[in-house]
């Protein structure tokens, strides 16, 4: 398993923690923003571990996060640099080996606001929502090529002990979604209850 991130320090833990459950991992630090960055530590994962069986693609929104109408044109293209821009770099340097053997996984990660608009996230939205379609254009397009395309749609915050939102249960979710090979998109969480908090906030502000 190759993990890309900024944080070397970060990376080497969790390799450490995959190493102790048999897992052979390695880090490969990259900042996702710098395009020839991210796709040099994808190929140096390949060459360290074989070919991408999967591409798990999962930034942290990052940078000002702006309201819809205060959102510019700078604030916009910072989001769609980091979720778009970012997942077309990465998929792109699997992409062509997965074709080639004419299977593989690719997991798009997207939040809720992706699907459910939220002024106070508006640029984070916009982004995320773009990668969300371009996820589901790929799905339509490479699942007769046997590559398996999915978005998955965070709906909830992260919560240790949570029976929905416990990270080891959103990552059974994710397992799940690449063994099933059958669903374009799985969202975990609740959107109705997001949708109603968005509701809240623009009324609040209104």
């Amino acid at each position: 398993m190759g993990l890309i991130a900024r944080n070397k320090e970060t990376l080497e833990a969790l390799v450490g923690e995959l190493t102790d459950l048999g897992v052979k991992a390695a880090a490969f630090p990259a900042d996702i923003l710098d395009r020839d960055a991210l796709a040099s530590a994808i190929t140096e994962a390949g060459k360290a571990l074989g070919p991408a069986d999967v591409l798990e693609y999962s930034p942290s929104p990052t940078g000002p996060i702006t309201g819809a109408a205060r959102t510019t044109v700078a604030s916009a293209a910072a989001q769609f640099d980091l979720h778009v821009l970012g997942a077309v770099t990465a998929v792109g340097q699997v992409l062509p080996q997965m074709r080639a053997r004419g299977e593989g996984t690719l997991l798009l990660t997207t939040g809720v606001s992706s699907t459910v608009p939220a002024p106070f996230l508006a640029n984070v939205g916009l982004a995320m929502a773009g990668l969300r379609n371009w996820a589901h254009a790929l799905h339509a397009e490479l699942r007769p090529q046997g590559i398996h395309v999915a978005s998955v749609t965070i709906a909830s915050r992260i919560v240790p002990g949570d029976e929905v939102m416990d990270p080891d249960v959103i990552g059974a979710r994710y397992y799940d979604l690449y063994r099933q090979r059958d669903r374009a998109e799985a969202v975990i969480g609740d959107p109705e209850a997001f949708r109603i908090l968005a509701a809240g906030q623009a009324a609040g502000h209104g």
